[in-house]
């Protein structure tokens, strides 16, 4: 089954916390601190295979979680990293952030790409020490790993796009160019799924066409076949649109040229820009006066345009010519996004701060701080020193000031709840 637009959730793992350990042994008396630090959290990692062309594998399989990362040991060991999560997709997916619908990634290469990235360890308690504070009891906790709903979205990878009406010959030729073997019978919406094909041109040169499923007038809105396709229209470098010059099912080329084209305008204006040829098929079973007048407008459009029929293999080839020499001087990678449609990491989001009051109680949220909360051994008194040097630090001592917060006063960080003194 051809799948190409999943939804799915991706976790990268969580950092492992860090140790609060003594070294102890019977030759030393007073041991220092030797809590290890915490294994940082396994990556979710894509990675582009040209061997697959369906997103079918997750239909079923909607969440996607690394490996969290190892605890810190006594004796300064650190935790294990958590094992990242590889997984593959089809080259020439689109990774979107599914809340903002913003390009994460274009895989269209197999290289890897980090979609979530693990969280960090947390430090062990041998990382506080020092000549005021020799027996830090606390530690770091790890940090958690990244986890959103992500779109995978496929567009098809392919040099030449062939487009126009079902039932006009695109699925008879690309079988005849290409290896590719796609159903063919006389009735329309044969195809439908697209079909990639790799036409030999040269013993040194070869490039890869697309048959897209039957277009319709209304595609664009849902209507017919053609607009769950569309898509795929998008990365090809050059389009062919196959015409049934023969109107032997009473319909007007240029009607069917104009018709196709607006669909694509009205889908994506870029794809407009796109080079295309016009091939008027069906040429044996169509008049001298259907081709020429096809043949005068189209060349008053600026296209160029070819004659062909299935059974005139020179006509064929002669076409094929024409898209190997446009190829030739095309970029190899059509550019299908601005830097505007790319989702940007906010850097700034696990520092946010934010205070409310409520019943006299100023509730903090922020990562940063209820991380650091956690991290700390508030009955224990360097502890406690260490969380007062970095609140204040950090600056939420002046925040809450400003705010109005007098000595006395509740403030709750996550789930622990503190007296506020200046």
């Amino acid at each position: 089954m051809f799948v190409d637009v999943v939804n799915i959730n991706v976790k990268a793992g969580n950092g492992g916390d860090g140790c609060v350990s003594f070294h102890r042994d019977k030759y030393t008396a007073y041991g220092g601190p030797d809590g290890g630090n915490g294994g940082k959290g396994g990556n979710i990692i894509f990675k582009g295979d040209n061997n697959l062309s369906t997103l079918a594998d997750f239909r079923y399989r909607k969440k996607f979680t690394a490996a969290n990362g190892k605890n810190g040991e006594a004796g300064k060991k650190s935790g294990k990293k958590g094992d990242d999560l590889l997984i593959k997709v089809p080259v020439g997916t689109l990774v979107r952030h599914k809340e903002t619908g913003k390009v994460m990634f274009d895989i269209s290469d197999t290289d890897e790409y980090v979609v979530a990235e693990g969280g960090r360890g947390g430090l062990g308690n041998m990382n506080f020490s020092n000549s005021v504070r020799q027996s830090p009891r606390f530690s770091k906790s790890g940090t958690q790993g990244e986890e959103f709903e992500i779109k995978l979205e496929l567009k098809l990878l392919a040099d030449v796009g062939i487009i126009g009406f079902p039932n006009v010959g695109k699925s008879t030729f690309i079988s005849m160019v290409s290896n590719a073997k796609p159903e063919i019978a006389n009735y329309h919406f044969t195809t439908i799924t697209p079909k990639l094909g790799v036409v030999k041109y040269s013993y040194d040169y070869s490039f890869v066409i697309a048959d897209i499923p039957g277009l319709i007038e209304g595609a664009w809105k849902g209507l017919g076949l053609g607009h769950n396709f569309l898509r795929h229209i998008e990365r090809c470098r050059l389009l062919l649109h196959i015409v049934d010059v023969s109107g032997l099912e009473g319909r007007d080329p240029v009607d069917d040229f104009e018709t196709i084209n607006s669909e694509l305008e009205k889908f994506n204006p870029k794809l407009c820009d796109l080079p295309m040829i016009v091939a008027a098929n069906k040429c044996d079973i169509a008049t001298n006066d259907q081709i020429s007048k096809f043949k005068d407008y189209i060349q008053g459009k600026g296209y160029d345009f070819f004659s062909i029929s299935i059974s005139d293999k020179k006509s064929i080839s002669k076409l094929l010519d024409k898209i190997a020499q446009i190829l030739s001087n095309l970029p190899s990678k059509v550019n299908l996004f601005s830097e505007d449609d790319f989702y940007s990491k906010d850097k700034c989001s696990d520092d946010s701060l934010k205070i409310t009051k409520v019943d006299g109680k100023y509730i903090v949220k922020s990562k940063k701080f209820e991380r650091l909360i956690n991290s700390v051994n508030l009955e224990d008194y360097d502890s406690l020193k260490y969380f007062q040097s970095m609140i204040s630090k950090w600056g939420l001592n002046d925040v809450l000031k400003e705010q109005g917060i007098q000595d006395g006063d509740t403030v709750q960080i996550g789930n622990a709840e503190l007296d506020f003194f200046s």
